[in-house]
């Protein structure tokens, strides 16, 4: 039953293939869940501030910008739904993703299935009934 060393590579190089599709799209997700946490702490901040009307620095890439802290408020809010959505739609593409890779490796699950056990643990197996 031996298989072409072609055949083998493509086989290979298909699951290599999809297990750093399934890779990147975890890190995407951690990724993007550590951005929904820091605008969480930025949510709780401004609502903690005692002084609701005042203004608060927010950083756009390398600029801050002095807004209002209800505008601040609102944008952070809109960014949080975004993200919440954006991670709920990559872990629903995460399992569509795991279960391709899944089913490219069932044929080696299915020869692994077949093989005999050896003679070490089939005898530890006799002893263990043997004992009971």
């Amino acid at each position: 039953m031996a298989r072409e060393p072609a055949f083998v590579l493509r086989y290979l190089a298909e699951v290599e293939e999809l297990a750093e599709d399934v890779l990147a799209a975890r890190q995407q997700i951690v990724d993007l869940d550590v951005k929904r946490n820091r605008n969480r702490e930025a949510l709780r901040a401004l609502r903690k501030d005692p002084e609701p009307e005042g203004k608060a620095m927010v950083c756009f890439g390398s600029t801050f910008i002095e807004l209002p802290k209800a505008k601040t408020e609102e944008m952070l809010q809109k960014d949080q739904e975004h993200l919440d959505e954006e991670i709920n739609n990559l872990r629903k593409e995460l399992r569509v993703k795991v279960n391709r890779l899944y089913e490219a490796q069932a044929p080696t699950h299915s020869l692994t299935a077949k093989l005999p056990p050896s003679s070490v643990l089939s005898a530890r197996s006799d002893d263990q009934v043997n004992l009971s």
